[in-house]
């Protein structure tokens, strides 16, 4: 299968969602090959972008994108040289979503994928020209600031513009939510970007946001080894029921889960994944500062999700300490023990 096919915008419009409802792909098959679940639509997993047989995919809310189980982000420590190094490691193992907030991330991982940019989904926000800033906050103004930066990238759109707002969300008048909401809309409208999203502190906000504008389509927000669905009016309660897709930031609370020690951190890092895949509904965006991280991301992929109760414990012993140890200025991440 060729993966340097040009995706134009006219043609990604043409294109329907192809999944169910909760879709999971998992590790089977090769190329062509139809794979699904007791229940659920089939999916031909060539229409999976950069599919892996050794990676899980999962269907991307009512965006109808299969993603892989596993994404990065765009904060890293990497300079250009060992950033390549990554991507092209992430090709390899079937990671499917880059998420890069600033124009710099943007213009470094384009450049790491050369020709191969349709292989993979980009998320794109503009954190400084957006609601955080008091100037951004009308939809003319940020569907200018996703032109100005499609353009500088030499992008004919985003396969998710995902626009990040004050923290907390809730400082916003209902008249900047409704203005993020054109906004997206527009875009989607103009063949501007794939799906519209949200990345925000705040989880009531966001709850609100989800439920009150259903063309809403992805939301990013903080999820640790900490955070669990809240007993009583839970935001993942929400995403189901709205059907909207949701990718969790700061999966290893900020670095302060690890020990500096490499081969102690990577089993750390794949503990925190297992027990956040193993939710079902978010998908982690951890930061990869070294290609051989990407190997231990596409080892969590493969080892079972269930923590078993020696695993829990430790899991929580872990996150209490990296609780204690956050740095002042990530203290809003104890905010996110619910969700």
């Amino acid at each position: 299968m060729m993966h340097d096919k040009r995706i134009t915008r006219r043609r990604f419009m043409r294109e329907g969602a192809t999944t169910a409802a909760g879709l999971i792909v998992g590790v089977a098959g090769g190329c062509g090959r139809s794979v699904g679940v007791a229940g659920r639509r089939r999916i031909t997993t060539s229409k999976i972008r950069n599919y892996n047989g050794d990676m899980e995919y999962r269907r991307l809310g009512k965006t109808g994108l299969m993603v892989s189980a596993v994404a990065i982000g765009g904060h890293s420590r990497a300079d250009q040289q060992e950033r390549e190094k990554i991507i092209r490691r992430c090709l390899e193992v079937g990671i499917n979503y880059i998420d890069s907030t600033g124009s710099g991330e943007l213009h470094r991982d384009l450049k790491a994928l050369g020709s191969q940019r349709d292989r993979v989904y980009l998320g794109l926000s503009e954190t400084d020209r957006e609601p955080r800033n008091p100037q951004y906050r009308t939809a003319r103004k940020l569907l200018a600031v996703l032109d100005d930066a499609l353009r500088n990238a030499k992008l004919e759109y985003a396969d998710l513009w995902r626009i990040t707002v004050y923290e907390p969300g809730g400082r916003h008048t209902f008249n900047t939510s409704c203005e993020v909401i054109e906004a997206l809309e527009k875009a989607k409208k103009q063949g501007k970007a794939r799906c519209g999203g949200i990345a925000s502190h705040d989880r009531r906000w966001l709850k609100f946001m989800v439920e009150y504008f259903p063309q809403l389509d992805v939301v990013l927000f903080p999820f640790t080894t900490m955070s669990k669905a809240a007993p009583r009016d839970s935001l993942f309660d929400s995403l189901k029921k709205c059907d909207a897709g949701a990718f969790g930031i700061k999966p290893f609370a900020a670095g302060s889960l690890f020990t500096g020690q490499p081969q102690e951190d990577d089993r750390r890092a794949r503990l925190a994944l297992r027990y956040i895949m193993h939710s079902n509904t978010v998908i982690p965006i951890p930061g990869i500062s070294r290609a051989e991280q990407v190997d231990n991301v596409a080892k969590a992929v493969l080892e079972r999700r269930q923590l078993d109760v020696e695993e829990r414990a430790e899991l929580d012993a872990l996150a209490g300490q990296s609780w204690a140890s956050l740095p002042r200025h990530y203290q809003w991440l104890k905010d996110w023990e619910y969700v």
